[in-house]
């Protein structure tokens, strides 16, 4: 039991790790501060679409994408190197990234264990409130940066598509700190790169229709739940338990279930990006109920061989 439910600890963080390394030519539009804290300020990041870049499909308007960056709670970077090939491969096709910050809330933390219940989630708590922090900025300020705020799609990476997920399930319930945006706004949509969500109040419900979701996860992950973890109503719910919801709602989603793959998903931003594509184009932007249930097999993924947190920490 205390395996058990240490796994299921350890599954709340993410991954300092990333796939793509390279040189990327990209020059941001504008940075803003967006939210001052006791113990730091916190910023976005702005990336326009490309000049020529076709910033509509089929007569329709693109949605910004809204990132969340990976690391687990205790570290990352908004700009790292490793996202910013992905974010130009947005801008050449006519999309607008914005990428921000969010209080770390493990940081310092050391090693995590079962005691560290109430500090992980409120890690998880203070990322959310953080990314509504930052969408009620760009609410307050959508003329001058050119977003349509009824056009967002949130997009995260390891701890940070748990902040995606976890910001989309409280705004469909009206529940957490999800009332400090407007009665009315909904996102247009939510990319998860290995994912879950993260409840002390018992199994996953969602009061109204979630956004159209795209889920990517390897079957195998052991840093963030792929299936689900239940300690009497403390629950931690990975896609393979969510899209089961999703399915008998007949929600809006696509998920693509990495067979035998690790939390190496997290970072396969460019490996998925005509899935990703595919979903905006079709989920979102033309709101067609478009749903995928895909297992991939690809061996050219190199599967990590990391047991623990610990591990990936230490620089391996």
């Amino acid at each position: 039991m205390k395996k058990f439910i240490l796994l299921a600890i350890l599954a709340i963080a993410g991954t300092a790790a990333y796939a793509q390394r390279a040189r990327i030519n990209i020059t941001p539009s504008g940075e803003y501060l967006f939210a001052q804290r006791d113990t730091c300020q916190l910023f976005m990041t702005v990336y326009d679409p490309s000049e020529e870049s076709d910033t509509t499909f089929e007569g329709k308007k693109k949605p910004t994408i809204l990132f969340a960056f990976g690391g687990g709670f205790i570290m990352g970077d908004r700009n790292a190197k490793d996202y910013l090939g992905w974010f130009l491969r947005y801008n050449e096709n006519g999309y607008r990234v914005i990428t921000i910050d969010y209080r770390l809330g493990l940081k310092g933390h050391g090693t995590i264990g079962i005691k560290d219940y109430n500090d992980i989630y409120n890690a998880v708590q203070i990322g959310v409130e953080d990314l509504y922090s930052a969408t009620a900025f760009i609410i307050d300020n959508a003329e001058a940066m050119g977003v349509d705020p009824s056009n967002i799609v949130l997009a995260g990476s390891s701890a940070g598509a748990i902040i995606a997920l976890q910001a989309e399930w409280h705004l469909c319930n009206r529940s957490g700190l999800s009332g400090m945006l407007p009665k009315d706004f909904r996102y247009a949509g939510v990319m998860s790169f290995s994912g879950a969500i993260f409840s002390h109040e018992g199994k996953i419900r969602y009061a109204v229709e979630p956004a159209p979701t795209l889920f990517f996860h390897g079957t195998k992950d052991n840093i963030v739940n792929y299936n689900k973890t239940a300690l009497f109503k403390i629950r931690f719910e990975g896609p393979n338990a969510l899209v089961k919801a999703y399915e008998k709602n007949a929600y809006n989603y696509n998920i693509y279930r990495f067979e035998g793959n690790q939390h190496e998903i997290a970072s396969a931003f460019i490996r998925t990006f005509p899935e990703q594509l595919r979903f905006l184009e079709t989920n979102v932007i033309k709101k067609e109920k478009r749903i995928i249930d895909a297992t991939v097999n690809d061996p050219s993924i190199k599967v990590w061989k990391f047991n623990s947190l610990k591990e990936i920490y230490q620089g391996n």
